[in-house]
């Protein structure tokens, strides 16, 4: 793979040990970390599955359900594990958590129960918040052991994102990732104080985000192109057979800024992500309740709609369309 190291950053003959499990190459195992108790004395344990060849290799991550509704990152992960396709690796590691938000996941919501983000916690504390605690737990228990990192989200409430890979500018492993991943869209993003992409950045583990489709609605394209860029990343390191390359470039973008709601309203957009629009082109209409007045949403910018508000009524100043700006060929 140009640009990255395939030879792992640990001896690879040195067992993984989580929570007192330890896995050896070629052998699979799924440990249970406790995390918490609910409320009802029950506990709250995050699955995390680790697959090991006995050739060495790289430790890779796949991640999902950071936020507990996202549940199409979730089903990525989940689909290459119910697949098969991590059980015979050809060489290095995988550890594949379906869901790390058990909390926000059992009330359908982004954050845990106390209201914390976890995307907003890291690196964590054992004696912290709820959020705090989930964060710290693959902090210490999870990240020593990783070299690369997939991170994989679901659009926030009633907004659906495209297909789209994030990383950062100044991360040159982050950046040949996005490319092997492959996504149409791909977004530099800066780093987020106490985000996971920050501590695997502070850890020296290169990190992608991907993101794909509305919070708590599964969407097939979006799996779908989730499932194949993890594939390119995987084969990339040789763990598994080469698969299906992208013949069409994708496009990179080094800015994005959203068009927001002119008035208060049922909002009928006519635009729908994925898509290019130009300045002054109508986007959609909003429309009062009682039939006397239609507001019609304007483009002021022109670029590639990365992601729309789903929303049916809409407030004054809402975000509507999250457009991408500054693009170039990305490949």
């Amino acid at each position: 793979m140009s640009g990255l190291d395939e030879k792992p950053k640990h001896p690879y003959n040195d067992p993984i040990i989580i929570d007192g499990h330890s896995i050896f190459p070629g052998e699979s195992e799924t440990v249970r970390i406790n995390v918490g108790r609910l409320p009802s004395d029950n506990r709250i344990s995050i699955l995390t599955h680790v697959f090991r060849a006995k050739q060495e290799g790289p430790c890779v991550l796949l991640l999902g359900g950071v936020h507990g509704d996202e549940i199409n990152g979730m089903e990525i992960v989940r689909q290459s594990i119910e697949s098969g396709l991590l059980d015979d690796l050809q060489c290095g590691t995988v550890i594949a958590i379906p869901l790390l938000n058990v909390f926000g996941f059992i009330n359908f919501s982004r954050e845990v129960p106390d209201g914390k983000d976890v995307n907003r916690s890291f690196p964590g504390s054992t004696s912290g918040s709820l959020a705090s605690r989930v964060a710290r737990t693959l902090s210490k228990k999870i990240l020593p052991f990783v070299d690369y990192a997939l991170d994989f989200h679901t659009g926030g409430a009633s907004r659906y994102n495209f297909p789209q890979v994030r990383y950062t500018k100044t991360d040159k492993k982050a950046e040949q990732m996005a490319r092997i991943f492959a996504a149409t869209f791909t977004i530099q993003k800066p780093l987020i104080s106490k985000s996971f992409r920050k501590t695997a950045k502070l850890m020296d583990i290169p990190a992608i985000v991907y993101e794909g489709g509305e919070s708590v609605r599964l969407d097939g394209f979006a799996i779908t192109k989730g499932v194949e860029g993890l594939k390119r990343i995987l084969a990339s390191f040789k763990m598994i057979s080469p698969v299906l390359q992208v013949s069409k470039k994708g496009l990179l973008f080094k800015k994005s800024a959203w068009i927001r709601a002119p008035y208060s309203g049922l909002f009928i957009w006519t635009q729908k992500s994925g898509g290019h629009i130009k300045k002054d082109e109508p986007l959609g209409v909003i429309k009062d309740l009682y039939g006397t007045k239609s507001v019609m949403v304007i483009s002021k910018l022109e670029g590639y709609v990365i992601g729309h508000n789903n929303a049916s009524v809409v407030n004054q100043g809402d975000a509507l369309f999250h457009i991408g700006l500054e693009y170039q060929e990305f490949s």
